[in-house]
């Protein structure tokens, strides 16, 4: 299943490659809030109570870091179902490869591609802005950016072989995605000190929050904070439901 996996990948990858554009066009939008917005947040931390701790840019980086994998990896379906219309998942379902190597080598592309995007916001934020962090809260937050990006693709791969449909996979997606990006606290943080109660207590059932929160103490290099520890342990369930999601449809399609 390894050497299949690899295979799947590499063939994704090339494709990647061939047309990076998309790479391009992908980390546009966190760059832009990155030099629009965090000015603004700057002079929010400073003036506004009940702001976590740290500086703006400790706030804004890692969000955005989970902005970006929660639109990049949610939108790779298409791709998928570009596939479906081609053919070319047919083709591969009756090779012999395993239906867990065909999801797995996607999802991994999927992931590389995130991490290189992360890096590229981290290394603007670091070397155009005051951000500073540990070598331990980057690699922490790369390793949890890899695992939101594996969850968000395998369940965007699931959602689009369940509606095999390019005009209903769209509204889907921006149904599900606007309501968890507003109540993630990804541009403004969702605090006692900020939000009112009833937006607070809805925000804690966002699991996205749980992972932003995780985020930004690994900024802090807050290593035993209650935030980092449910923020992993939520990553882990989401990454594990997500990809278990992803094989079972896979296998549905093939059988």
């Amino acid at each position: 299943m390894l050497r299949e996996t690899w295979l799947v990948f590499n063939q994704a990858m090339r494709l990647s490659l061939r047309n990076p554009a998309w790479m391009v066009i992908g980390v546009m939008q966190p760059v832009l809030y990155l030099f629009f917005f965090g000015p603004l947040l700057e002079r929010m931390t400073e003036n506004t109570p009940g702001f976590p701790p740290g500086t703006s840019w400790q706030i804004l980086t890692p969000a955005l870091i989970v902005q970006l994998a929660l639109f990049g990896a949610s939108f790779v379906g298409f791709g998928l179902l570009a596939e479906l219309r081609m053919g070319v998942v047919e083709r591969m379902q009756v090779t012999p490869a395993s239906r867990v190597s065909l999801l797995l080598g996607r999802v991994l592309r999927d992931a590389v591609q995130t991490l290189a995007q992360a890096v590229l916001i981290l290394i603007l934020a670091f070397t155009v802005f005051d951000l500073s962090a540990s070598f331990g809260a980057v690699a922490l937050t790369l390793v949890m950016v890899a695992c939101l990006s594996l969850a968000l693709s395998s369940c965007s791969y699931a959602l689009a072989l369940t509606l095999r449909s390019e005009e209903a996979f769209p509204a889907v997606l921006n149904t599900v995605l606007m309501p968890i990006l507003l109540l993630s606290g990804i541009f403004i943080p969702i605090t006692h000190g900020l939000a009112p109660d009833w937006l607070y207590t809805l925000s804690r059932w966002n699991p996205f929050t749980h992972v932003v929160d995780a985020e930004r103490a690994s900024f802090r290099s807050e290593f035993t904070t209650d935030a980092l520890l449910t923020g992993s342990i939520v990553l882990f369930a989401m990454t594990a439901l997500s990809l278990y999601w992803g094989v079972r449809t896979f296998r549905r399609e093939s059988a």
